[in-house]
């Protein structure tokens, strides 16, 4: 017999199959079970069924291999195989064959049935892995079922406490803000709170107080207390007040809490600062004696608020970061504001005022504006820096106090005096650049711009103009009484470098603001003042004898008598004294040199009123806006024109037509020249009013009777009365071209002029002779000024004197005229003039017939050498003389 195996695994203790299952499985096994393995068995009768069933091979049995023959049958075979051999050997491989695949066949059936049942349990299993994992799903399902209804239960559990913690934090809270609620919150008795501001717990005590707020406001309350109040404010009892609700009852009292706790803030930020200023007041009576500049930074004034000013910041942080949930809160911290501003404002408004006007008293009015500026450049700074300690962020003022502390350090303990007595402008800029915050200046910029400039601390910006309008009040005053064009410039350029420096840095934009109305002023009335000096000296000049000696002004040794003062020039100040000493005195020094000597007295020479003009321009130009710069060149030049025309009128008859168009020629060209490094346009567009047809358009309207005067339409009569008979006309004003042409009409007339004194007979003859030719009346040759001796008179004439007019000319012109290529341009037409008139009068001489009208030979030559001569002696003349001049 075989050797027994282990015993198979069972899957019923893993997966019992049902009742069902195993009858099924029976009922396949046996239909499919296969032959026996005893031969023996092979015929016996059916009928034994319960012995068959028996020897039926298990699934173990089917899967082994077959038994072997036994030894009986093994016999008989081979004691017939001896007998028989063919056939019994036939018959005995006959037999085993037969034994094998029987045995074969047995073992297939087997195989087959342990196949199907491996099948079966394959399914089996399949099925009961469905269904586990179908069970699977179900219980996490129920688990995700229970952990939802878990978190239901919480969050009704959660809600269901919420409400009893805010009124549990209501009635907790009271008597620790100080605050007693007595006959179910209709009576509030207040008393000391039991918790400080300073504490760890304030800010936890403000959560809940602003908590409860909110819940019970969201709740009904808000609207119910406000429903109440409107309906029931005349004629609420005691008994309507118990019937309102609980959440009504609990939100005013979370509203009272939250009173109280704000209270505790004001009283220790607004209260206490309030009460500080007060004491500083009454310590340094500063309502009788203001404090002095040097000392400001040293005193109590900002002693006493930089020791209030951490614990304030703290609580105003508070404040701050809760200003998002209420109007308490930011309109608590606007009243914080409001009472810093307003202390600083009455500490300081005092002393500022007074050293302004102790700075204008010592210094003069321009000394003043640079030390007044840096004063309130260093004062915005400093009062910036105290204003952050009480309202900037907490991080950012730790950051820059420890940047503030290296700088120190680094800057080696210096002293820093801050009076404006003792420090230059310069220093004062280095002061209000130490106080810096930071390191690097772009975060130092983009720090305190964020902080200064925001549009919560409007308050303090007003302040701070406030206590920098002292320097436009001071300033104002002096400028009213200054007359003087220089002292107002002075004004204005200083004001101007101390505005870009205030302007560079947020916290003194204050003071830049300041310094800018203050040159808004100075500037008009330098304006007023340079109007009225143009008025006076240009538009309104009228000319004395003294002004218009020429040649006489021009020549050396000439002196002018005395004239008063010019306008703009008055003393009218102790300013304006101090300024024109120093300037008298500077200009005494300056006259030793021959050079600047020399420079002076061609200044002198020139016409008042353009030197008057040229002046203010220069004085003028940089310290006003462009477009009045312009303007005010554009007037000032066409009245100086118009003097200029008046003159050479006047010098005309007193000394000649030469005189007057070289004079009228040197003041032109000298304007000219002044006024290109100007860099204008000198143009402008005049606008007037034309009434001339408003007669007629009046006219047209009283004799309309079917006139609408209320309509609105273009058919209004009122409308059609305006536009007939008013209108606009425009012309446009180019001065720089009316100079222009009026310097070239000058030329053009000194030229004409010139030509006329050298050579007017010459030029007469070949007038004549030209007008006589194009005549179609009258032969050339027949004319008298045509016969010889007429000629040769008219040459003789021309070049007797020829020389000494040139060389008078070329004098003048040179007395005029410092530049000697002005005098060769002015000269040369003269000379091409001169030389076509005698080119044009050899024509006419030629063609004269001899033997008549006095003409021979003899004649000819002497009038071809006179014209020769007169050729040679223009030519040659004035290259001499102004190539002499030139020289000299």
């Amino acid at each position: 017999p075989a050797p027994k195996g282990p015993s198979p695994t069972s899957y019923e203790a893993y997966a019992p199959r049902t009742a069902s299952q195993r009858s099924r499985l029976a009922r396949i096994a046996a239909l499919t079970v296969g032959p026996s393995s005893a031969s023996a068995g092979e015929h016996q009768d059916t009928a034994d069924g319960a012995g068959a069933a028996a020897s039926r091979p298990s699934l173990l049995e089917a899967m082994s291999p077959p038994p072997p023959p036994p030894a009986a049958a093994a016999a008989e075979r081979s004691s017939s195989s001896a007998s028989n051999d063919p056939i019994a050997a036939t018959l005995s491989r006959t037999y085993d064959t037969s034994d094998r695949l029987t045995t074969t066949l047995k073992h297939t059936t087997s195989l087959r049935l342990a196949l199907r049942a491996s099948i079966n349990i394959g399914e089996d299993i399949s099925k009961r892995h469905a269904d586990l994992l179908r069970h699977s799903g179900e219980l996490s399902a129920a688990a995700e079922r229970l952990q939802a209804e878990e978190a239901t239960l919480s969050r009704h559990a959660k809600e269901i406490g919420m409400p009893l913690k805010h009124y549990d934090a209501v009635d907790r809270i009271g008597p620790t803000v100080g605050v007693l609620f007595k006959d179910g919150g209709r009576t509030v008795v207040r008393g000391l709170a039991r918790i400080k501001v300073d504490n760890e717990d304030f800010p936890d005590v403000l959560d809940d107080i602003d908590a409860a707020v909110e819940f019970f406001g969201d709740n009904g309350g808000r609207e119910a207390l406000q429903a109440i109040e409107r309906t029931a404010r005349s004629r609420r009892d005691a008994a309507e007040e118990a019937l309102l609700s609980g959440t009504v009852q609990y939100y005013k009292r979370a509203l009272t809490l939250h009173e109280a706790a704000l209270y505790l803030i004001r009283e220790a930020v607004a209260d206490r600062i309030n009460q500080t200023t007060k004491d500083v007041t009454d310590a340094l009576n500063l309502k009788r004696e203001p404090i002095a500049a040097d000392k400001l930074e040293a005193s109590l004034v900002y002693t006493r608020f930089h020791g209030i000013s951490s614990r304030s910041n703290v609580l105003i942080g508070i404040v701050k970061a809760r200003a998002d949930r209420t109007e308490q809160y930011q309109d608590l911290l606007t009243m914080c504001r409001n009472a810093y501003c307003g202390a600083r404002e009455s500490l300081l408004r005092l002393t500022v005022r007074s050293h302004m006007d102790k700075l204008r008293e010592r210094h003069g009015l321009v000394g003043m504006t640079r030390l007044a500026s840096v004063f309130l450049i260093r004062l915005c700074t400093i009062e910036t820096s105290l204003y952050l300690d009480f309202f900037g962020d907490r991080e950012n003022l730790e950051e820059r106090k420890k940047s503030g502390d290296n700088e120190t350090e680094k800057a080696g303990g210096k002293a820093d005096d801050s009076s404006p007595d003792a420090v230059s402008a310069a220093g004062g800029r280095k002061t209000t650049t130490a106080v810096s915050g930071t390191t690097n200046p772009v975060q130092q910029a983009a720090s305190l711009a964020s902080q200064v400039m925001a549009e919560d601390n409007s308050e303090f910006q007003q302040l701070l103009s406030t206590l920098c309008s002292s320097l436009h009040r001071t300033v104002r005053r002096g400028l009213v009484s200054i007359h003087d064009l220089d002292t107002l410039c002075q004004v204005v350029s200083v004001l101007r470098e101390e505005r870009s420096l205030a302007s560079s840095s947020p916290t003194t934009m204050a003071a830049a603001r300041a310094i800018s109305a203050v040159i808004v002023d100075a500037q008009e009335r330098l304006i007023f003042c340079a109007n009225t000096a143009l008025t006076k000296e240009v538009v309104r000049f009228k000319a004395t004898p003294a002004d218009l000696d020429y040649p006489d002004r021009l020549k050396p040794g000439y002196k002018a008598p005395p004239t008063a003062p010019a306008g703009g020039e008055k003393e009218g100040s102790k300013d304006t004294e101090d300024t024109s000493g120093a300037t008298a005195i500077s200009a005494s020094e300056e006259v030793a040199d021959d050079a600047v000597k020399a420079q002076l007295k061609v200044y002198e020479s020139w016409f008042p009123p353009m030197r008057s003009v040229l002046r203010v321009l220069s004085k003028i130009f940089r310290v006003v806006e462009p477009r009045v710069f312009e303007d005010i060149a554009l007037q000032s030049v066409q009245s100086c024109t118009r003097s200029l025309k008046d003159g050479s009128a006047y010098i005309l008859n007193k000394s000649g037509v030469i005189h007057a168009d070289l004079f009228l020629v040197k003041n032109l060209l000298i304007l000219r020249e002044q006024l290109s490094p100007f860099d204008i346009q000198l143009r402008s567009v005049e606008r007037q009013l034309d009434f001339s047809e408003a007669g007629k358009a009046v006219s047209r309207f009283l004799a309309n009777r079917n006139r609408r005067l209320f309509s609105m339409s273009t058919e209004n009569a009122l409308v059609t009365l305006l536009r007939e008979g008013v209108s606009v006309q425009e012309a446009s004003v180019d001065s720089k071209r009316d100079l222009d042409d009026a310097l070239r009409s000058a030329c053009n007339d000194f030229i004409e002029h010139t030509s006329v004194l050298l050579a007017g007979p010459l030029l007469d003859f070949v007038g004549q002779c030209k007008l006589a030719s194009s005549s179609s009346n009258a032969s050339l040759k027949t004319q008298p000024f045509i016969e010889g001796g007429s000629v040769k008179a008219l040459m003789s004439k021309t070049t007797e004197d020829l020389s000494d007019k040139l060389k008078e000319v070329t004098t003048q012109m040179a007395l005029y005229l410092d530049n000697p290529a002005t005098q060769s341009i002015l000269l040369k037409p003269v000379v091409r003039k001169i030389t076509r008139a005698v080119d044009d009068s050899r024509k006419f001489i030629e063609a004269a017939v001899d033997g008549e009208h006095g003409w021979d030979e003899g004649v000819r030559e002497e009038v071809m050498t006179a014209l020769k001569i007169i050729e040679t002696a223009v030519k040659s003349g004035s290259t001499k003389q102004l190539v002499g001049r030139s020289t000299t």
